[in-house]
């Protein structure tokens, strides 16, 4: 199978993946849509928000870190006018666990967004890429 994404009507498409997973887009009402799915732009977003995300939970499961729960807060701007690109994102990785060591998540962040992160990486081309991150004990 290959990646296809197909005209639904109005301003709805089906994306199917090679993979076979299927994802709804859909314009917002204000632009002739029907709001029955996700934005092109926020799927992209959240597309590199998973990447990293992948990226840092596989680094961290390899460094032996016992995390509980992950997640990445997206802040971004965007330009002006058309292209509407994003200009600067910030990931804001909130990882939850039981001694989790500030030296692997750091680390884990810098090999996810300099070399695994194809997603992020792509991005940065573009837009002012940014990482933070916090670290909240669980028991």
């Amino acid at each position: 199978m290959k990646d296809r994404l197909k005209w639904v009507d109005e301003f709805c498409f089906m994306g199917e993946t090679a993979s076979g997973h299927t994802v709804v887009m859909d314009g917002g009402i204000e632009h002739g849509g029907r709001n029955r799915g996700a934005r092109p732009m926020e799927l992209l977003l959240h597309g590199a928000a998973g990447c990293m995300a992948y990226d840092i939970t596989a680094i961290l499961k390899t460094a032996k870190q016992d995390v509980r729960d992950m997640w990445v807060d997206i802040e971004k701007t965007q330009a002006e006018s058309s292209p509407k690109v994003y200009t600067s994102i910030n990931f804001h990785i909130v990882i939850t666990g039981c001694s989790v060591s500030n030296d692997a998540v750091e680390r884990a962040i810098q090999l996810a967004s300099e070399k695994y992160c194809s997603a992020s990486i792509m991005l940065g081309k573009t837009a002012k890429m940014s990482y933070t991150y916090e670290i909240r004990e669980q028991d």
